[in-house]
């Protein structure tokens, strides 16, 4: 094992500064004139549209499932060069996952982009009143290097669907997937559409200029607070998915076999480089040994011959990311329960569970981002609710409790992006949930239906016909007191009475009052006029007498 006694820490900080000098230092890949030809052509293909019938949308959305299909094993072989990923792990987590959300959207679009009607009212129903769901235009998203399939090309599958053109800005760390991606998309997607922009910080940078219809950004906070500022110079939407410090509340009554497997899982794929992997423990002190045991006994019947084996366990994605962890478990005050090997040369750190961690340690400092779990002992559930609360919202809450109470008290006392019960990860996947953080977490939700709903501009749209004018010419002057009268009548709003609350806590006053029902009468009355008026001159000539027209 290499000797690393006197590696150099490194912060999250210190690894941006690093990256920014590197790219410096060598040849731009998007200059300022091809970033804003790319912007222009897409633009240009956006106002020519070519993605505003469904059909072209579906045949983009298949083109790019079969990318994948077509490269499997090129694929995996990237993942295993950038992440030392687990063959199963890249099909499980990344390609068919992706696959699937092409499918998904595939046979969904044309239900997505359906014009909608909304909520019937008597006064607007006769102007027809609908939503319309329009693609946004030119889209960015900023791709991170964890998942640099699925959260690449899952946000390309969304907006492509919505009708967008969509460059891809994928993550400089995962220089082999990246490089697949901008070789491959070409080959089967219109480049009119969809364009990849390699590089790092300058060529973000030049992105960042460009007035974009969104951007979506996956990755740190402080790099989103980069993206805000520059978005903010040309009013440019932005959403972001942040991660940070996802805690896991255990129940000591639960099915402590099972939540340790699933915890434990949700730790270790991937090394731990999952923005929603379990970040923490909060436990009993009393339970505490009894959950440590636990997740040995899962981690050795995971890896029996080691997780050092290669192929069998996922590597750091780089020697800053490695000595940035490194340094955090050095420092740290709790003790080493199991675990703690590393390899810097090979940028492998083995599962790491580390008991009795207290709120100001190291490991609570950052979100980790690597195999090494925390155990923070508390005294019961409320003191966990409190830890979790004086911290920063995280992206996802885990609780494991077969409890009901117990889950809700958790679930109702704090607030995260996910609230998630005896299971982890998994909640990405599933179809029809959202998924976005909440404060430092990020913003806005994505994946699969919130894609799309993320890049579709909801435009509002009615057609009000001349008649309408016997009904709402009050609203013209010369105003009057007559007119201010009919129209109050007409839309003014009825408040039920005001609340009392009685001794047992239960309010009867919200029956309708006799001003509310009067109210209805109004309205009511207006559309039996209507209905006599378009068939009897005499009561329509009424009618405009009575409104003041």
């Amino acid at each position: 094992m290499t000797d690393i006694s006197q590696t150099k820490y490194t912060t999250f900080d210190e690894i941006d500064a690093v990256r920014a000098r590197k790219c410096l230092s060598r040849r731009l890949q998007c200059s300022p004139n091809s970033c804003s030809q790319i912007h222009a052509t897409l633009r240009q293909s956006f106002r020519a549209g070519k993605l505003r019938s469904i059909a072209a949308r579906k045949v983009q959305i298949l083109q790019l499932a079969y990318l994948i299909q077509d490269n499997y094993d090129r694929f995996k072989e990237a993942f295993a060069a950038d992440l030392g990923r687990p063959t199963l792990e890249t099909a499980f987590l990344e390609l068919d996952s992706t696959v699937s959300d092409c499918k998904i959207a595939y046979d969904r679009v044309e239900k997505w982009a359906r014009t909608e009607k909304a909520p019937f009212n008597f006064n607007f129903f006769p102007m027809r009143p609908v939503i319309r769901k329009e693609p946004k235009g030119v889209v960015l998203s900023i791709s991170p290097f964890n998942y640099p399939v699925w959260l690449a090309l899952g946000p390309m599958i969304g907006a492509i669907a919505a009708g967008n053109c969509f460059v891809l800005k994928p993550s400089e760390l995962s220089p082999a997937v990246s490089g697949l991606i901008a070789e491959l998309v070409p080959k089967y997607l219109d480049p009119d559409v969809v364009r990849i922009v390699l590089g790092a910080v300058p060529e973000t940078t030049r992105l960042l200029e460009l007035p974009w219809a969104h951007i979506l950004y996956t990755g740190s906070g402080r790099v989103a607070k980069i993206i805000y500022a520059a978005a903010a110079k040309t009013l440019t939407p932005v959403t972001t998915e942040l991660g940070g410090k996802s805690p896991v509340v255990i129940d000591p009554k639960c099915d402590l076999q099972t939540a340790a497997k699933r915890i434990m899982w949700g730790k270790c794929v991937n090394a731990g480089q999952t923005c929603v992997a379990p970040d923490y423990v909060l436990v009993p002190e009393d339970a505490q040994d009894k959950v440590i045991q636990a997740f040995k006994a899962v981690h050795d019947e995971f890896y029996p011959s080691g997780p050092s084996t290669p192929g069998v366990f996922g590597r750091i994605v780089n020697h800053a990311h490695f000595r940035r962890l490194k340094g955090l478990l050095d420092r740290t005050a709790g003790e080493i329960a199991f675990g703690g090997e590393m390899n810097e040369s090979d940028k492998y750190i083995s599962p790491t569970i580390v008991r009795n961690v207290k709120g100001d340690d190291s490991l609570m400092s950052e979100e980790l981002f690597g195999p090494i779990l925390p155990i923070v002992p508390v005294k019961d559930v409320d003191e966990a609710i409190a830890f979790i609360n004086e911290r920063d919202n995280p992206l996802t809450l885990y609780v494991f409790s077969q409890n009901a109470a117990f889950k809700a008290k958790v679930f109702d006392n704090t607030l995260s992006g996910s609230a998630i019960a005896n299971d982890t990860l998994v909640h990405c996947a599933a179809d029809g949930l959202p998924f976005g953080g909440i404060g430092a977490s990020g913003s806005g939700y994505h994946t699969r239906k919130y894609t799309f709903d993320l890049f579709t501009h909801l435009r509002s749209s009615l057609d009000s016909p001349s008649w309408v004018d016997m009904i709402f010419g009050s609203r013209f002057p010369p105003y009057t007191a007559k007119k201010e009268s009919y129209l109050k009548s007409l839309l003014g709003v009825k408040l039920p009475p005001r609340p009392r609350q009685p001794a047992n806590g239960t309010d009867k006053s919200l029956a309708l009052s006799n001003d509310s029902r009067q109210g209805y009468l109004v309205v009511f009355a207006a559309v039996l006029v209507l209905a006599a008026a378009m068939t009897q001159p005499r009561v329509m000539d009424w009618m405009k007498e009575a409104v003041g027209v």
